[in-house]
């Protein structure tokens, strides 16, 4: 699932508070419109997308969030992250080589929110019937590369 473990210290930007990301994102795990993440921060559950400012990718950070965790601006932390949800790498080969014969398909699903990547591929491999499976696929391709986040 390709962790990325590291240390930093909370920064702090005007009002902004967040966690710098020391590598990019889209060599680590592939070129993305979003980079949805989940890990832990010092132990602390995380979970949400990256920004980015142009130049840096970072975890912005919020007061409740801040506060139920004890962190603040020029705090060292422990961060381990991974991407969130399924990722083109790990799923069925009939659905990958269907994503990678079709890149804007592709593209589009690997930036849709874990919720619709789930659905689409609980709708695929739902099906009993192996025709029943290919046809799916087909459709989830066609409705990707219409930019539907749902069937």
């Amino acid at each position: 699932m390709n962790k990325q473990k590291f240390s930093t210290t909370i920064e702090k930007s005007g009002s902004r508070i967040f966690i710098p990301i020391p590598f990019n994102p889209n060599d680590v795990w592939g070129v993305k419109a979003r980079h949805y993440i989940r890990g832990t921060v010092n132990g602390a559950m995380i979970r949400g997308s990256l920004g980015s400012d142009g130049v840096q990718y970072f975890i912005s950070l919020g007061a409740a969030w801040r506060r139920d965790n004890g962190l603040e601006a020029d705090a060292a932390v422990e961060v381990e992250l991974f991407p969130e949800g399924p990722q083109t790498d790990n799923l069925a080969a009939d659905i990958t080589d269907a994503l990678s014969q079709n890149l804007e398909a592709q593209a589009f699903f690997e930036a849709l929110a874990t919720f619709y990547r789930n659905n689409y591929i609980r709708w695929i491999e739902g099906a009993k019937r192996a025709e029943t499976r290919s046809a799916r696929i087909d459709e989830t391709i066609k409705l990707l590369q219409a930019g539907k986040k749902q069937k």
